[in-house]
């Protein structure tokens, strides 16, 4: 994922639910328990969706 947005040149926010509970709770929150979850324009991405990525980034 991180890959991808940088080829894109996509400036990003990383959260590590391991080690920020917070990020943990917010993922949780929001229904989630995998990773990697991708929040574009409020649109959650779950795991590594190289299509709707492309889509929603307009990439």
């Amino acid at each position: 994922m991180k890959e991808f947005l940088r080829q894109k040149g996509i400036t990003y926010t990383e959260k590590d639910v391991s080690v920020d509970e917070q990020a943990l709770e917010a993922l949780m929150a929001m229904g989630f328990s995998a990773t990697p979850v991708t929040l574009i324009d409020g649109e959650a991405v779950v795991g590594f969706n190289r299509a709707r990525l492309e889509e929603l980034l307009g990439a």
